[in-house]
């Protein structure tokens, strides 16, 4: 759920430029290849699903740097998430808050796509955390527009147009959203958000300076759609609108032209941009309350996409553990722990994310 950007400047184009001559193209394939692999992740449900479709609907659900940490287990009548702990990222999440969160993300989309197709059932969250499970039965179909959202939904890593949303636009996000045991504030007063924009570069500052969030972060970035579609996760540079760049290169030109202050000026720049901002608090600090966070993240992602609006994750403030009380008290929930912060607009689309093969996710 992590925004991340890369700016490479002049430097990085005269790499680019000599990088050419040792077979650019095999190096880092072709953005077509990669746009019909992405197509083919997110091909339409069959009018009867079997297990392994609805999963793959699952797994295109919202999660930390793309690391897609769950796995999946399916018995009689169920389905269980459960937290896939190699895939945890312990620098920008030590507590695998976002983690969970995630697990919840893609338990979402699990009910949307089964209910949708004739599996009705309930979203069963162990208290302890330790997995989510959906239960259900064979009965009758129950259209939601949420489900042609799923396969569209992106984290939109890019500047809007600035245009408001409606008030009824609002309205369908907030309703969305709400889910017992999470708290939501939609902030689209200008002033507080500046802001909060003004926190989550101070955040961003945080992170960007710090040598073990940087090696982390650069882990988990796929440089080029070979890259992206060999590994099937991670963040890939396109989808932030940067060139692609053979594997040997992109580690060093993050590196050496990956700034601070470039990154500084971009993410202010792209909340100035938006409509607005949304926070998701939960109502207990515990593992079940951050999956019944990621439930209504994922259902405002999803009705954001339904109504035509982007959206990012500008989590920051929520990831510097020091600038969280300052957080909650500028959206008036004092003495509580802000879970995730997105920004919202209308703007363009970008390419998506990958997805690893959903066999190599089901436990055997």
């Amino acid at each position: 759920m992590n925004r991340r950007h890369m700016i490479f400047g002049a430097g990085g184009a005269l790499l680019l430029a000599g990088a050419g001559v040792l077979g650019w193209r095999a190096s880092v394939g072709s953005m077509a290849d990669y746009d019909r692999y992405a197509a083919r992740l997110r091909a339409p449900l069959p009018v009867d699903p079997g297990t392994a479709d609805l999963i793959r609907f699952a797994t295109l659900a919202a999660n930390s740097h793309n690391t897609q940490p769950w796995r999946f287990r399916v018995g009689d009548g169920m389905i269980d998430i459960l937290p896939d702990l190699a895939r945890a990222t312990p620098v920008v999440d030590p507590d695998d808050h976002h983690l969970f969160i995630s697990l919840g993300c893609a338990a979402e989309n699990l009910s949307v796509a089964a209910m949708a197709t004739g599996r009705p059932g309930e979203v069963e969250i162990d208290p302890g955390g330790e997995h989510v499970r959906y239960a259900f039965s064979a009965g009758t179909a129950r259209p939601d527009p949420l489900l042609a959202a799923i396969a569209l939904r992106q984290s939109t890593r890019a500047d809007y147009d600035g245009r408001p949303v409606p008030a009824a636009g609002i309205e369908a996000l907030w309703q969305a959203a709400e889910l017992p045991g999470v708290r939501v504030v939609f902030v689209t007063d200008r002033a507080q958000m500046g802001r909060l924009r003004d926190l989550v570069v101070t955040g961003n500052e945080a992170q960007m300076t710090d040598p073990a969030f940087r090696a982390e972060l650069k882990h988990w970035i796929r440089f080029n759609p070979r890259q992206a579609m060999t590994s099937g996760d991670g963040l890939l540079s396109a989808a932030t609108g940067n060139p692609a760049l053979p594997g040997f290169l992109g580690g060093p030109v993050f590196d050496l032209f990956v700034t601070a202050a470039g990154e500084n000026e971009k993410v202010a720049r792209q909340i100035d941009s938006s409509a607005g901002i949304v926070v998701f608090t939960a109502e207990r600090e515990d593992r079940a309350h951050w999956i019944a966070v990621g439930r209504a993240c994922q259902r405002f992602a999803l009705t954001a996409t339904a109504l035509g609006l982007r959206h990012a994750f500008v989590n920051q403030p929520v990831e510097v553990a020091h600038l969280r009380p300052e957080l909650a008290a500028l959206i008036g929930e004092a003495g509580m722990r802000p879970d995730i912060v997105i920004r919202f607009g209308y703007g363009p689309t970008l390419p998506l994310s990958p997805r690893r093969p959903t066999e190599a996710m089901i436990l055997r």
